[in-house]
């Protein structure tokens, strides 16, 4: 099986290169029937969000697949969703993502929980291995990617694999219109 590739980032099988994963990413990927069309890609961490590593890279904004983590409650409950959004829209967190949720409010986690909850760095949090509990959210636009590039849990390495697979991740919910276009 061919590795995904993108621009001149030099792919490699993701399951054997668990140094480039965060743990839960690394458990994920060794359990799921698709990991072997995953690859990662090192990358300078000072260049792992998305602005910076695009422009570095030569890559396509299009491509890339940003992952964000929304919080809110109702009855007591709390409830988080990973919405996963091509970098050039953003997540609909006021309306959309409310509604799914069936929050009064919905909000970005703070980082320091973000970070501790997922087992993942700032700046490299992606679909891979979140919380069992945690609703997992594709925009629809994501699904339709060739080669889409997200998190790997780390900030010095990226994840390369077809969009469709994002939209076939465990517990991935396909959603059309989970974010809006940015500009």
């Amino acid at each position: 099986m061919t590795l995904p590739s993108l621009g001149s980032l030099a792919p490699l099988p993701a399951t054997e290169h668990p140094a480039l994963l965060a743990p839960p990413v690394a458990a994920a990927l060794a359990g799921w029937a698709h990991a072997a069309e995953v690859a990662v890609v090192e990358i300078d961490p000072d260049l792992a969000d998305t602005a910076a590593m695009t422009e570095a890279y030569d890559l396509p904004l299009t491509a890339s697949a940003n992952c964000v983590l929304i919080g809110g409650r109702r009855d007591g409950e709390e409830r988080i969703a990973a919405c996963i959004v091509r970098a050039d829209t953003r997540a609909d967190v006021n309306n959309r993502v409310k509604r799914l949720l069936d929050v009064r409010k919905a909000s970005f986690l703070p980082t320091d929980r973000a970070v501790e909850e997922s087992g993942m760095e700032y700046g490299g949090i992606t679909p891979v291995g979140l919380p069992a509990g945690w609703r997992l959210l594709v925009d629809a636009r994501v699904a339709d990617v060739d080669v889409a590039i997200i998190g790997s849990g780390v900030r010095r390495s990226k994840l390369l694999l077809p969009g469709r697979l994002v939209a076939a991740l465990p517990g991935a919910e396909l959603v059309e219109d989970l974010a809006v276009e940015v500009g």
